[in-house]
């Protein structure tokens, strides 16, 4: 039986001319094939999307926070839809009654929570740029793009300066870490409101560097006496700056306009059409992963705009209760073997997606009841087109039989650009094309398997490059040493003491070419030393991002000593 393909040519292939790759066809969902689906009439921003729900749906409820008794979460609290327009109302007021009008920035810095959200609309509705501020874009990466910042002053710092942020919206346990910004971030910060309440010696510091601070309930008042009205946004203004952490230079500030997140939305809802599930006013989103990320705060947009609850995730392991219809994995390729089990044990669909910042998020989903989509992410999401780009030096063609390359995506949903950063969009927009710096494989179902990245190439000195993800791929095949590894070798000592064991590191280096031999790696592939840490990498070194992807420049200064001495140990 012929394998159902779920994509459709757009576009043909590009040969190889004039110095640029050839490029393989442009696909988009079979879902889309009579045309991208539009937004609902009069969905045009960000704020339309709440308001419409408020208007059609007003004592649905909408956010939910775990009520904690005794010191232990107890049942949900929540607040419908016109409760939390009231409050967002009030707040916008209070905003204005700041200073801070249609294209200001608001910074909002904290843990996923009511006050979040009722921030962020807030911002919507007045059409102020909302700027999630986060503390682990790592500190040695600063210095070269805002040189007035010290090493040491940390992100939030960082995107405070550089998206001139005047106001910020902060969790009452991070007001602390905000005030140690000062006073090179009140050049442009005035008023600092938390999620809860202020000390009275963080009103004292704050006003030593003419900072207002305010606790939730002093904000909401300040704008009571006065009323301000809404202004107009187009779709193509501009909705958030969400800033990148990265894996090489500095943290970017990505526009991502309004029409992008209503786009997105349209998106998802034709896909979910397509194959016969719909969500609807019932469902209920436990909102998990951090809303400075896109990925989060684009799927609780979906859930307002057709009216569903949010419920706020607070760290308790609790049963699934056979209530979980749907778990979308994202940020990095979920192992096949995790993916399976999920499936087995959770009782619902498990879903593998990819997408970027830069891309608003959602670009491929794998869909639901498709087994040969195992281990890829999917078919494009139908609104965008998708493309392989061929990447000759890591021997990669996007016109072969098995199509290979880099990945680049087209549609409504792409950012706007990096905010002061026009040189870095040059460098990743080709005619309407984002390239994304991941490399491909279309499978022959239409779907997408992910499997290396452009940017981690290694050119040795002797000419041969070496893609190091797929190296990791192939080296992290071997087991893990047994626990009684040591016991039964007759060794002894602290783990610390084993890792600089030379037959510890003998038996590892030993079964590392083993499975080098049986992958036919080259040559110049193979490992040839080790060095064993006993600390993982971690974000406190500034040795992985926040979604724990590897940062290679730093590990390599990190280990620079060590590699050095590997290289001049006896082989």
């Amino acid at each position: 039986m012929a394998t159902k393909r779920y994509i459709v040519e757009v576009e043909k292939a590009e040969p190889e001319r004039e110095g640029k790759p050839s490029a393989g066809p442009a696909y988009r969902s079979l879902f889309a094939k009579d045309g991208f689906p539009q937004p609902v009439e009069g969905m045009e921003t960000c704020w339309d999307v709440f308001r419409m729900s408020v208007e059609r749906c007003p004592e649905n409820r909408m956010l939910g926070r775990r009520e904690v008794v005794n010191g232990k979460p107890g049942g949900y609290i929540w607040m419908t839809y016109k409760q939390v327009y009231d409050v967002v109302m009030r707040l916008g007021n209070s905003i204005r009654s700041c200073g801070v009008s249609q294209g200001g920035r608001c910074g909002i810095y904290g843990a996923n929570c009511t006050e979040w959200i009722m921030s962020m609309e807030a911002c919507n509705a007045h059409g102020i740029y909302c700027v999630p501020l986060y503390d682990t874009l790592g500190m040695q990466r600063f210095a070269n793009m805002w040189a007035d910042i010290s090493l040491g002053a940390g992100a939030v710092e960082f995107i405070i300066c550089h998206a001139e942020v005047s106001i910020a919206f902060v969790e009452e346990k991070k007001i602390a870490e905000v005030l140690k910004t000062c006073p090179k971030s009140t050049e442009f910060l005035k008023t600092l409101v938390s999620f809860g309440k202020v000390a009275p010696e963080q009103k004292e510091e704050a006003e030593k560097f003419g900072l207002a601070i305010y606790s939730w309930d002093e904000f909401l008042t300040l704008g009571d006496n006065q009323q301000f009205d809404l202004p107009v946004t187009k779709k193509d203004g501009i909705s958030t700056i969400m800033y990148t952490s990265g894996t090489t230079g500095d943290p970017k500030g990505v526009l991502i306009s309004h029409e992008s997140i209503i786009t997105l939305i349209a998106g998802v809802k034709q896909l979910l059409s397509s194959v016969n599930e719909q969500l609807d006013f019932k469902d209920v989103y436990l909102s998990y992963l951090p809303l400075a990320h896109i990925f989060d705060r684009v799927i609780e947009e979906l859930f307002i705009s057709i009216g569903a609850s949010i419920g706020f995730w607070r760290g308790v392991k609790q049963g699934l209760g056979g209530n979980v219809r749907l778990i979308l994995s994202g940020a990095a390729p979920l192992a096949t073997h995790v993916e399976a089990f999920l499936r087995v044990v959770a009782c619902c669909h498990v879903v593998q997606g990819y997408g970027l910042t830069e891309t608003c998020a959602g670009t491929f989903v794998s869909l639901p009841n498709e087994p040969s989509m195992l281990g890829t992410v999917g078919p494009p999401v139908p609104n965008v087109d998708v493309r392989l780009e061929s990447v000759p030096e890591m021997g990669y063609d996007a016109l072969s039989n098995v199509p290979r390359g880099e990945i680049c995506v087209k549609g409504n949903t792409l950012f706007s650009g990096y905010y002061k950063r026009e040189d870095l969009t040059k460098e990743v927009m080709d005619d309407g094309w984002f390239h994304t710096g991941d490399i491909g494989e279309w499978q022959p179902n239409g779907s997408l398997k992910i499997i290396d990245r452009k940017k981690n190439i290694f050119k040795l000195s002797q000419g041969e490059y070496v893609a190091v993800e797929n190296l990791e791929n192939i080296y992290g095949l071997v087991s893990a040493i047994d626990s009684r590894w040591a016991e039964e070798n007759g060794e002894s000592g602290d783990f610390t003491s084993l890792c600089e064991n030379p037959k510890a590191k003998a038996y590892i280096l030993g079964e590392l070419t083993k499975i080098a031999k049986e992958k036919k790696l080259k040559g110049f592939e193979v490992i040839k030393a080790v060095h064993l840490d006993p600390l993982p990498f971690d974000m406190e070194r500034d040795l992985l991002t926040p979604t724990y992807k590897k940062k290679r420049p730093q590990l390599l200064k990190y280990y620079q000593g060590i590699i050095d001495g590997l290289y001049k140990s006896p082989k």
